[in-house]
């Protein structure tokens, strides 16, 4: 069956048309994205503001007819925490039902986190022992670990790069007093639940999903996506550190000019590396491998599951 999956994240909105079979890798048939960024379309009470409620749904009723052209038979719409955490996400999202007819359903953060474990567990497959599974978002980081399908522990923290480029960076280059500060902040929002995966003992494999994870990856020296997704690729946590002296320093638009940066991410860049060193030290990994599945094929495959169990 060919599937629209709709992901309204807290950067962007992307439909991803795929090919989903039981028993088979869901296969990429169309992509198309939009930089919404939600999470910074808030005003100060934390709603929404109309600008991005506008954005969000031109996005998906344009989505609707690109679904419908490619030949969808199903689609699976989701939003996480830009909306999951707005005052008005009520409103925002029968706003939109009614205008596009689509319902949106807003992942849990926990949802998250099982639900990209799920997306990393049958990449890797069984072999892979037991796993932690990282994945920084605009809103939000999630973290999972576990030994099976269903991870043992899941859980969010409002520490995604968008949220906090926002929060702390929108003022330009932060002092070295500010980054000390905003590192402890960040390190404390991660400590705080890190025995729920410390206390189940070093995982088999440490994993990291998400385009910030990506495009880190990449700035510390990981294979170009055109390389194709089976190439092995991972974020050393020893690279990582000896690039964020000069990330700090870095305008927006050198930034830009980085491997695998795109100019509406920019922002973003050096937050989600101190998201990402701060992982590495917390969990004493020295690196992460970095996973082409996350959340989106997390939902594609627990969707084939329940038509499995259902047919």
């Amino acid at each position: 069956m060919r599937v629209g999956v709709l992901d309204i994240g807290s950067n962007t909105g992307h439909l991803l048309v795929v090919d989903a079979h039981g028993g088979a890798a869901p296969l990429p048939a169309s992509s198309s994205k939009q930089a919404l960024r939600l999470a910074e379309h808030l005003d100060e009470s934390g709603a929404v503001t109309a600008v991005g409620v506008d954005a969000l749904t031109t996005f998906v009723a344009d989505a609707v007819r690109v679904a419908e052209e490619r030949g969808c038979e199903d689609m699976l719409g989701f939003a996480t925490s830009a909306v999951r955490d707005a005052v008005n996400s009520d409103e925002v999202l029968a706003h939109v039902e009614r205008e596009t007819g689509v319902e949106l359903a807003v992942l849990s953060g926990e949802d998250e986190a099982r639900l990209t474990f799920l997306a990393v567990r049958r990449w890797f497959g069984w072999s892979a022992g037991r796993l932690a599974v990282f994945d920084i978002g605009g809103g939000s980081l999630e973290i999972a670990g576990g030994a099976d399908e269903a991870p043992d522990v899941a859980w969010s923290m409002p520490i995604g790069a968008a949220r906090l480029a926002r929060r702390y960076f929108a003022a330009g280059t932060p002092s070295e007093d500010d980054v000390r500060r905003i590192r402890h902040e960040i390190r404390v929002a991660i400590a705080r639940d890190a025995g729920l995966l410390l206390r189940a003992g070093r995982p088999d494999r440490a994993v990291a999903t998400s385009k910030t994870f990506r495009s880190i990856a990449r700035i510390c020296g990981a294979a170009p996506s055109a390389a194709g997704p089976l190439v092995p690729r991972s974020l050393d946590g020893v690279v990582l550190r000896e690039r964020l002296p000069s990330l700090l320093t870095m305008s927006l638009d050198q930034l830009a000019e980085l491997p695998g940066v795109s100019p509406s991410r920019s922002h973003q860049v050096v937050p989600g590396a101190l998201v990402a060193e701060a992982c590495l030290d917390i969990f004493d990994l020295p690196a992460l491998e970095i996973c082409p599945w996350a959340l989106r094929e997390g939902v594609i495959l627990e969707r084939l599951d329940q038509l499995s169990v259902l047919g």
